[in-house]
C-alpha cells in the first residue's frame, strides 16, 4: 500500500512571506519518510470546500518545479489537471520537463475538470462535459504519441498539431505514469482502461460498497479492451482527521487494501503540518510492516 500527501491548502499562519519556507519544510519531511508522492491541486482559485475562493492558491506546475528542487525521492504530480486548462502539447512539455529535472519522478494527473466558478472568474475554458471528455481523450492520445517520439501531424476534432517534437524525452520510460481522476462508469473508467496507469476514486463512507462497484466496472472495461486489470494502480483520495492517530489511519489503509486499492492519497482540512506528515508517515510504515 502506497501512501501520499495531496497539498490543497497554502494558508500557513505566517502569510505569503513564509509560504515558500513552509512548503519546503513539509515536502522535505515527506521526502525523508516513506511517503510515495507529493501531489498538488491544479487550480488558480482555492477549490477546497473547507476553504474560500480567495484563499492562497499556487499555480501547479510552477509549484511542482519548486518541489522537485527540494526533494530527491518522492514522486510529483497534479491531482488533477483539467484537460481544458492548457493546450495538450504545452501540458506534455510541462510534465516532461518536470520528469527530466526531477530525475524521472513525474506523474501526469488529468481529468475533465469541473469548477465552473473558477472558470468564469478566471476566464478559463470549461466547455460542456461531452466536449471535455473529447478533449481529454485527444490529450491522452497526443501525450502517448509525443512520449513515443512520434512527430507526425495529429488531426483531432479539437486539436491539430503540425509536428509535435518533444525533446528531451522523459527519463521515466516508457513515459511518466498517467493517472485519470474521476469515477464515471461509462466514460472515465473506460478511458482509464484504454490510456491510464492509475485511477483515482473517492473515500465514500458506505462500507466500501461504492469502491467495490467502481473497481468492478473498471475490471469489466479492462476485459472489454484487452487490458490486464492488474496493470492499473488503484488510488483513493481520503482525508486525515485532525486528531486521527497513526494507528487509526493505518487501520483505514488496511481496509482500503482489502477493497483492492493500492495507493491512498491524503488531504487535510487545513495546510499540512509537520505533525500531520509525521502521523501519516508512521501509518504508512505500519501498513508496510503489517
Amino acid at each position: 500500500m502506497r501512501v501520499s500527501i495531496n497539498i490543497t491548502r497554502y494558508s500557513w499562519p505566517d502569510g505569503p512571506e513564509r509560504l515558500g519556507a513552509e512548503l519546503e519544510r513539509i515536502v522535505r519531511l515527506a521526502d525523508q519518510t516513506g511517503l510515495d508522492t507529493v501531489w498538488v491541486s491544479d487550480h488558480l482559485l482555492q477549490a477546497d470546500p473547507t476553504s474560500t475562493l480567495d484563499a492562497e492558491m499556487l499555480e501547479a506546475y510552477t509549484t511542482l518545479g519548486f518541489l522537485a528542487a527540494h526533494t530527491r525521492r518522492v514522486r510529483l504530480g497534479t491531482m488533477v489537471t483539467a484537460a481544458t486548462f492548457r493546450p495538450p502539447a504545452l501540458l506534455v512539455k510541462a510534465v516532461t520537463t518536470l520528469d527530466v529535472l526531477s530525475g524521472g519522478r513525474a506523474w501526469l494527473g488529468i481529468g475533465t475538470g469541473h469548477h465552473q466558478g473558477e472558470a468564469d472568474a478566471m476566464g478559463l475554458p470549461l466547455p460542456p462535459l461531452p466536449e471535455r471528455f473529447e478533449r481529454l481523450e485527444e490529450t491522452l492520445r497526443i501525450a502517448a504519441r509525443m512520449w513515443a517520439n512520434d512527430t507526425s501531424p495529429f488531426e483531432g476534432r479539437h486539436f491539430r498539431l503540425g509536428g509535435p517534437v518533444n525533446s528531451p524525452q522523459p527519463l521515466r520510460r516508457p513515459h511518466p505514469p498517467v493517472l485519470i481522476g474521476g469515477m464515471g462508469e461509462q466514460k472515465t473508467l473506460r478511458l482509464v482502461a484504454l490510456h491510464a496507469d492509475a485511477c483515482n476514486l473517492f473515500d465514500i463512507p458506505d462500507g466500501g460498497r461504492t469502491i467495490r462497484h467502481k473497481l468492478g466496472v473498471l475490471a469489466r472495461h479492462c476485459e472489454d479492451v484487452g487490458r490486464p486489470y492488474g496493470e492499473i494502480e488503484k488510488t483513493v483520495s481520503a482525508r486525515l482527521g485532525e486528531t486521527e492517530s497513526a494507528d487509526g489511519f493505518a487501520e483505514r489503509c488496511a481496509a482500503f487494501a482489502e477493497l483492492g486499492l493500492d495507493h491512498v492519497v491524503v488531504i487535510t482540512n487545513g495546510p499540512w503540518t509537520e505533525d500531520a506528515v509525521a502521523r501519516l508517515a508512521e501509518a504508512a510504515d505500519r501498513v508496510r510492516t503489517a
